[in-house]
């Protein structure tokens, strides 16, 4: 287990159900330390950053969700966590919906959190397309200080924005384009029925980046499954309401 590749946190000697935190596009494990700061006293919290995110910054990001999925499994299998609750945000919301179908004996419950089963997101902000252009045009900075704006009601003005902001400023510009090709050429609608685990889906309705549409064909295509749906909820609820985050995902593990 290579530790710059991914957080454990737990109380040594105490067995803990594991709790798997998955980040999405422009993303990384820094965004969670509001969950990690609540959630470790009954779990430990596996964070890992993508590759091309985060601190894996200088890994290769690979171009499809599949292989996101493939990674994450390979570094549960190399801490040797068997078992885990698996919560997924955005383009890691994708790859949950892989790593549920891939190893359904393995996950215990399963958080679909801002996303969708189109990679295309059907009501996005913008077009991928739009989006692989200006990063084309304006390059890593501009473009993910932008599109972090469009995941906060309050946008720049959201106390939580800057932070936000540096932690998509982490990401590889390699890793910033094969995101974008990952999500665009993948879809998950034929293997909704595939999933087993109870599931929560969880939704702000102001959430620009995925649709009520994306989100009502999760909640209609996985069976045993609860949608929540948070008032004047942001795409990123868990860093600017983290206290309604927390305890709704707290209450469905519970």
């Amino acid at each position: 287990m290579n530790i710059n590749f991914w957080k454990l946190d737990c109380m040594h000697g105490v067995q803990k159900s594991r709790l798997v935190l998955v980040h999405g596009y422009l993303g990384g494990s820094d965004q969670w330390n509001q969950q990690i700061s609540d959630f470790s006293t009954n779990f430990d919290v596996v964070t890992p950053n993508l590759p091309g995110f985060g601190s894996n910054s200088f890994m290769k990001s690979p171009c499809c969700i599949n292989a996101y999925a493939d990674y994450i499994i390979s570094i549960l299998d190399e801490a040797d966590i068997t078992d885990f609750h698996l919560l997924g945000h955005s383009m890691g919301g994708m790859i949950a919906q892989v790593i549920a179908v891939k190893i359904p004996q393995r996950v215990n419950k399963l958080i679909l959190y801002g996303t969708g089963a189109l990679g295309i997101m059907p009501g996005r902000f913008e077009t991928v397309d739009y989006s692989r252009q200006q990063l084309t045009l304006h390059g890593l900075e501009v473009s993910a200080r932008r599109i972090s704006e469009k995941w906060f009601v309050l946008g720049k003005l959201s106390k939580q924005y800057e932070g936000c902001a540096q932690i998509a400023l982490q990401a590889s510009l390699q890793a910033a384009f094969a995101g974008l090709t990952a999500m665009q050429t993948w879809s998950g609608i034929d293997d909704l029925s595939k999933i087993k685990s109870n599931t929560l889906i969880l939704w702000g309705d102001s959430d620009r980046s995925y649709s009520r549409f994306t989100t009502i064909q999760l909640h209609e295509g996985i069976v045993n499954s609860t949608l929540i749906i948070v008032k004047n909820g942001s795409h990123v609820i868990h860093t600017e309401n983290p206290y309604t985050f927390n305890q709704i995902v707290k209450n469905f593990l519970d």
